[in-house]
């Protein structure tokens, strides 16, 4: 059994083979473009025939190689960061290079056997790309809204009375009838500003449709608390559901799993502040949401709160058991009604 590692860069590829035992059997390094990748594939199949192939950053600089190198009939893992930074801290080599850092990937890549396949690109891919260009916008929107607040406390006293946050249509109606009848340059840049917080915000809602109709009829969707926005949040981070043994492993990804820190007689969990945070957040939304408006989670958070637990810890245990639900959902979802294209 061999294993490659494959330290990714902008420009760069560091390449590194090992035998069954670890060590090294040849290290190169290969241009990022089209040629480099053909000749790194080329390379792989003749030092380690049918080795397993570990990137780091598979879904950036890596994504072309990954995607080349699986298509030629590799099998290709993601190796996550942490990992082989510790290979690497265990390496007899001094410092930090690009070759000892494609060794650690590669010695990870031999040692643990339960890496994740590299997510090629897919529906949950092009999800997330649209739920990132939305969130650009919102919070471009943001900035310039805020750069328009500092315009209107000088031009406008006492706007806030009417149009505190400048959101709804009808504050921003206000604003530019308040705008109209000033002259001058501050006058001129908020009412281009006014217009730039529309459109962003006609844009925003665009994608905001658009990402809706690609998650529309998904059982997500029925779980209280869950909006178009926070299931297609969901469907992107995680990719392939099956590609987790169980919701534990799934609450793992999340960050919702509690870590043992138990010594002696002592036996406690600490909160685990790893894991992919954005679908950590989407888990936090549906609860809060919940904490809100559903009794069932009302009534779990009130026996938490009796325990003993704080509403930040209760909140936890919510979580961890929204978790199991979005699972058992996702599952179905993906078996029974996929994504619409």
């Amino acid at each position: 059994m061999a294993a490659i590692g494959i330290d990714t860069h902008k420009r760069t590829l560091a390449a590194c083979a090992v035998d069954g035992v670890g060590s090294v059997v040849d290290e190169r390094t290969f241009d990022t473009d089209r040629a480099g990748i053909a000749e790194l594939a080329a390379w792989a199949a003749r030092v380690a025939p049918g080795a397993t192939i570990g990137v780091e950053g598979s879904a950036s600089y890596g994504a072309v190689a990954a995607r080349h190198l699986v298509a030629a009939g590799f099998a290709v893992r993601e190796v996550p960061p942490h990992l082989s930074r510790r290979e690497r801290d265990r390496s007899r080599r001094p410092g930090k290079s690009d070759p000892g850092d494609a060794l650690a990937i590669a010695r990870v890549t031999l040692r643990e056997t339960d890496l994740p396949p590299v997510r090629l690109e897919d529906q949950a891919t092009e999800l997330g790309l649209l739920l990132d260009a939305r969130e650009d916008l919102v919070r471009t929107q943001t900035q310039t809204r805020n750069r328009l607040h500092a315009h209107l406390v000088v031009l406008v006293p006492g706007y806030t009375v009417t149009a505190a946050r400048l959101v709804r249509a009808p504050q921003l109606e206000a604003i530019e009838r308040a705008l109209r009848p000033l002259v001058g340059i501050r006058a001129d840049l908020a009412r281009e500003l006014l217009a730039e917080i529309r459109r962003l915000g006609r844009r925003a809602a665009e994608f905001e449709q658009l990402i809706g109709s690609r998650v529309d009829g998904h059982p997500l969707l029925g779980l209280s608390g869950v909006g178009s926005l926070t299931a297609a949040r969901l469907l992107a981070e995680t990719g392939d559901i099956t590609r987790f043994r169980s919701s534990d492993a799934f609450a793992m990804l999340a960050g919702v799993a509690p870590i043992p820190a138990s010594s002696g007689e002592v036996r406690r969990m600490r909160l685990n502040r790893h894991g992919n945070r954005k679908l950590n957040r989407a888990l936090y939304t549906i609860a809060q949401s919940q904490a809100l408006h559903h009794l069932p989670a009302k009534a779990y958070l009130a026996r938490k709160r009796t325990a003993g637990k704080s509403r930040p810890e209760a909140l936890r245990c919510l979580k961890r058991q929204l978790v199991r639900r979005v699972f058992g959902l996702m599952l179905t979802g993906q078996s029974a009604q996929p994504m619409a294209a």
